[in-house]
């Protein structure tokens, strides 16, 4: 089975929320078969940053969608979006 790179961009709340906070618990919330390869802040406006995330998992299922649903269950996290997926 094939694997596959993901970004999935991660929207806080607001310009006030500590965004090292909510990459640990990225960390925390990922799948067992997901490794994070990469997570790096970008300026949005006004402030506002998001976290993108790279990562490594199987192709298979909804495996991205699942990532992102757990990383919208955080605290201070307005949203989690996967913004692609590429073939390894």
């Amino acid at each position: 089975m094939a694997n596959v790179i993901m970004k999935i961009r991660v929207m806080p709340t607001g310009v006030d929320v500590d965004l090292d906070k909510i990459k640990e618990r990225i960390k925390e919330v990922v799948p067992e078969n997901v490794e994070i390869r990469d997570m790096g802040v970008q300026p949005i406006a006004f402030g506002l940053k998001a976290i993108v995330v790279a990562a490594v998992a199987p192709d298979e299922g909804n495996i991205g969608e699942k990532f992102a649903e757990k990383i919208r269950e955080i605290e201070g996290v307005e949203s989690a979006e996967v913004e692609s997926v590429e073939l390894l």
